[in-house]
């Protein structure tokens, strides 16, 4: 039985899964989640805002603040805001997406990440298991094309790699398979807007 508070999504469906503190959700959140709908050929995109980053020892601004701001900032019909790491009490990524399989049987899910993320990802729990289970779409951002190109992941999958032109592909793919994609850029950074002591508007 499907529980509360939880997004629907049938059998079949494509939906990319995009995780983070969102520590504040901006525009270049929302500029990358449209970019993945149209490239990776996604009926939906959920945002996983997540309880706090295992690999941050500082926590996040507390989550239904961060709830509201990225439901503020982030509004398409075909995108989910929601807190599934808290509801389901997972840390780590590799836990949350088994519950995600056995909570949505016969649901296609894509991870999406920033190149950025690609670069550390070697460092995530279970990081192998996670590239085996399901497909990968990883969007440039700011000064991190050749990092994410040289990185661990990259170097451990190269032979899985999707090319860019046909990322849409990508979701009906087994896994192991990844595709990088350019897409124009927003450098805009939670990082930065933290540090100037101001939240975006909505």
């Amino acid at each position: 039985m499907m529980r509360a508070g939880l997004p629907c999504a049938r059998p079949g469906m494509t939906v990319g899964l995009l995780g983070g503190s969102f520590d504040p959700a901006h525009r270049g959140h929302v500029h990358i989640t449209r970019e993945a709908l149209k490239r990776f050929g996604l009926d939906q995109v959920w945002w996983l805002v997540s309880p706090g980053n295992p690999l941050k020892s500082k926590g996040p601004a507390p989550l239904e603040r961060r709830m509201q701001q990225a439901r503020a900032v982030m509004r398409h019909p075909r995108v989910r805001i929601t807190d599934i790491e808290a509801r389901l009490g997972t840390r780590f990524t590799a836990d949350t997406l088994r519950h995600l399989f056995a909570l949505y049987p016969g649901v296609r899910f894509v991870w999406l990440m920033g190149a950025d993320n690609l670069a550390g990802f070697h460092h995530w729990e279970d990081w192998e298991w996670i590239a085996e289970a399901l497909p990968i779409g990883v969007l440039a951002r700011p000064g991190q094309r050749i990092s994410a190109r040289l990185s661990v992941a990259a170097s451990r999958f190269h032979t899985d790699k999707l090319r860019g032109r046909d990322a849409r592909r990508l979701a009906r793919l087994r896994a192991p398979a990844w595709c990088f994609v350019n897409v124009p850029m927003d450098d805009t950074s939670s990082t930065a807007l933290r540090a100037s002591g101001q939240w975006p508007s909505p």
